[in-house]
This record gives C-alpha cells, sequence and structure tokens, in this order.
C-alpha cells in the first residue's frame, strides 16, 4: 500500500502520485504549491486579539480548549471572558471537572449549558460513521446563539487548524470564531498544560473528553479498516504541528473499555 512520505495519508484515505520517485498524496500537494506561512498566521492572530476585549471561550475541558483558556487569559489578557462548556450528554465526568477546576485556577467564570446530542451519537454509531464533524457544528450554533444573546461578538475555540490561512473566520449575526491555537504544535500545548492542574483521562481515541469517540471510531475501523481521524491528523502532521509516530500511535484502532461502552449504549437506548 502507497503512502504519502510527507504526511500519515495511505491509498485508503487519498489519491497518492509518484513525484520526483516520491509518493505524496494529493492533500501534500496541494500545500506545497499554497505553503501556509506559520509565522504570517500567528502575527495575525495576535493583532486580532488585540481588539478583543469580550469573549466567550468554547470550554469542552478537553486538553486543547484548556490551552485556549489559559492563552486567552493569561497571555493575550482578554479583560472580560467567560468559559462555556456545551455539554452533549457524553462528556467525561474528567473533563467536567478538569474545566472546573481550571477555570477557577485562572479565576475565569464557568458555565454549562446541557443539551441532548443522543439523535447525532446514536445515528452515528449505527452507522459505524464519525459524529463529530454534526456535533461540531451543532456545537457551535449553540455557542453564536449564546454569544450573541450575550453581547459577545468573539468565540475563542482550541482548534490548532486555521481557517485555510487565517486563523479565524465570520460566522452570521457578525460573531467572529477564532482558533486561538491555530499552528501551535502538540509540544507547545503540552509546555502549557504542565503549568496547569490538568489531569489527562484515559480515553480511547485523540480525545481528553468525549466518551462517544472511541467507541464510533472502533465501529468506523471495523467496517473500513482506518480512521475517521485519519485525514485530520494528516493535515496535523503536514503542517509540523504533530509527529509522525504520534500520528501513527493515534490512529491505530482504539481498545474501548466495557465501562465506557456500557456507559454510552445505556444513554443512547442501545443496550
Amino acid at each position: 500500500m502507497l503512502k504519502c512520505s510527507l504526511c500519515v495519508n495511505d491509498e485508503r484515505t487519498a489519491r497518492i502520485d509518484i513525484i520526483d520517485g516520491r509518493p505524496i498524496c494529493r492533500e501534500c500537494q496541494v500545500y506545497l504549491r499554497h505553503p501556509i506561512d506559520r509565522e504570517k498566521v500567528r502575527r495575525e492572530l495576535k493583532e486580532l486579539m488585540r481588539d478583543v476585549n469580550k469573549a466567550v471561550v468554547a470550554y469542552s475541558g478537553g486538553k486543547d480548549s484548556v490551552v485556549a483558556l489559559y492563552l486567552a487569559k493569561e497571555v493575550y489578557k482578554v479583560p472580560e471572558l467567560e468559559a462555556v462548556m456545551v455539554d452533549h450528554g457524553l462528556m467525561a465526568e474528567e473533563a467536567i471537572e478538569n474545566a472546573k477546576r481550571i477555570a477557577e485556577h485562572l479565576g475565569v467564570p464557568f458555565k454549562v449549558l446541557r443539551y441532548d446530542y443522543s439523535d447525532i451519537f446514536r445515528n452515528a454509531l449505527l452507522k459505524a460513521q464519525s459524529p463529530c464533524r454534526a456535533c461540531s457544528k451543532r456545537t457551535m450554533e449553540k455557542l453564536r446563539k449564546y454569544a450573541l444573546r450575550n453581547g459577545y461578538r468573539y468565540i475563542i475555540t482550541g482548534h490548532e487548524l486555521p481557517f485555510g490561512h487565517h486563523p479565524y473566520r465570520l460566522m452570521s449575526g457578525g460573531v467572529v470564531q477564532i482558533r486561538l491555537l491555530s499552528m501551535m504544535t502538540e509540544r507547545e500545548r503540552f509546555e502549557i498544560l504542565e503549568k496547569l492542574p490538568f489531569e489527562f483521562p484515559e480515553l480511547p481515541g485523540y480525545t481528553t473528553n468525549c466518551l462517544v469517540l472511541g467507541p464510533a471510531l472502533q465501529l468506523y475501523w471495523e467496517k473500513h479498516g482506518h480512521s475517521f481521524e485519519h485525514r485530520r491528523i494528516a493535515a496535523l502532521v503536514r503542517y509540523g504541528l504533530m509527529s509522525r509516530e504520534k500520528a501513527e500511535r493515534e490512529l491505530q484502532k482504539p481498545e474501548v473499555p466495557e465501562w465506557q461502552w456500557e456507559i454510552v449504549k445505556k444513554r443512547l437506548g442501545l443496550t
């Protein structure tokens, strides 16, 4: 099986061509033609954050949202912040505890909005599909409406991949989503986490907050023979944000403990 020499894509997940004797996937070919200037993205982010005096932080209690909250509070010194968790019904208890503990540690108000996403999760598991896109889309819409109701113009998120070549996007209603970790390496994120009372939960999959991701990945693996996280993690490698070795580990089929399966099945009525 051909594997891209620049990222971790293979023939299961991307078209691969031989260029100058090297296998290179189509996504990496586009990147080579239009590379992202990391320093330019970071400069743009710094300039944008100078204008932010009030913001909601999309706060799942996972490692990336924790780093985003820290940066907003301690590095960019945003005067008015609110950490808002959208609890979709299958958040890990450890993530909720991390969220409370670190918000208190940083002195940022913390609010939980509780919703039932069981329709998204049940459908994904029954069809062996990824729930992530639908979950993320619904969550961002909940946060956008919350921001508008409460006078916030900015929503800060913990995504490390920018929107194309820019670290922000304009949402409807004039709300701006800022991906505060844009082009930040995994090592940089972990250096920040070491300063905080963050405790890593033992969850399968590339997550530190979600109980449904591991089961969804396992079912997808059994049906398709690879991870639905493959292309996103390949992008992290392509941009130099994650090592190839770490990516290969993250893309292995997860072993989901029975206790986690039981919680997920019970809450989704799949028992």
